[in-house]
């Protein structure tokens, strides 16, 4: 590179640079604002696209609330303490979870947090009975649904938690969300060989509505749905959305086709993360 293209370089950078410090200095007045200066500094090679991605879900998961990302109460995998422990001992196998909620009465009923690591030691010395297992149980931590996903990272980082039961307005359990499940929005799928399940990638929020990751198959949603998008063109449903949008959509932007509304509920510059899927109004 000549000294010419070199001053010419540096001077680029120094000007997008005083940009990115002007737009903060000068106290922006939305989030929009902050991501417009920097979006246009990624576009100039000022910022990876990757940390630009992450920048993003981080600056969303402020105005992302629990009840947008749980799992729901009817897809929970729970133990019964009444239960002898070796009876579910398969479906801890089974569902290769790490954590579940332990549950009294009934589900809005729980009590503690079994840790399977907790439960392989017992299994061992077979000492697998209620009274043992009672001793190695870890409190509940109980969120509102309402909760923003930053202010559950920050506990989830003070109190050295993963997981926290979602309460409904009346005390009820309303689903569970993880830690795992937060950074997801900030940084992306988070896959391990137990995400392909399609309870991974749909979750009913019990209120008609799903949440619908944006890599879910188009033939698992059709069978969810019952709908019928085409297959050939498209391997996921959202990339059936995007071609709908025509652009790029930001979070809460909304589009109606095949009887079903799709909002965005996450979403970066390069790719949609998140659904929020329901019937369409007539």
């Amino acid at each position: 590179m000549s000294d010419d293209q070199s001053s010419r370089s540096q001077g680029s950078n120094k000007s997008w640079l005083e940009r990115i410090s002007s737009a903060f200095s000068d106290d922006p007045e939305s989030v929009d604002d902050v991501l417009e200066v920097l979006r246009s500094a990624e576009s100039q090679g000022i910022i990876d696209a990757d940390a630009m991605s992450i920048i993003e879900g981080a600056m969303q998961v402020v105005d992302m609330r629990v009840d947008e990302i749980m799992i729901p109460r009817s897809q929970m995998v729970t133990v019964r303490a009444t239960q002898d422990p070796i009876e579910y001992l398969d479906e801890v196998i089974r569902s290769a979870h790490s954590r579940f909620p332990v549950i009294g009465d009934s589900q809005d009923d729980v009590i503690g947090i079994l840790l399977a690591k907790d439960l392989l030691p017992l299994a061992l010395d077979n000492d697998m009975d209620w009274s043992h297992v009672r001793e190695v149980l870890r409190p509940p931590t109980f969120v509102p649904e309402s909760k923003r996903l930053n202010q559950l990272l920050k506990q989830f980082k003070e109190n050295r938690n993963h997981m926290a039961i979602v309460v409904d307005e009346y005390g009820g359990t309303a689903g569970l969300v993880t830690i795992e499940d937060v950074l997801e929005q900030i940084v992306g799928e988070i896959e391990d060989e137990h995400d392909f399940s399609q309870e991974a990638h749909i979750k009913d929020r019990g209120d008609g509505s799903f949440a619908v990751k944006a890599v879910t198959p188009v033939d698992d949603f059709n069978e969810v749905f019952h709908t019928g998008f085409d297959e050939d063109d498209f391997d996921t449903i959202g990339g059936v959305v995007l071609k709908e949008f025509g652009h790029l959509p930001r979070r809460g932007e909304t589009v109606e086709f095949g009887g079903l509304r799709f909002t965005i509920a996450n979403a970066d510059n390069r790719v949609i993360r998140l659904l929020k899927v329901s019937r369409s109004e007539q």
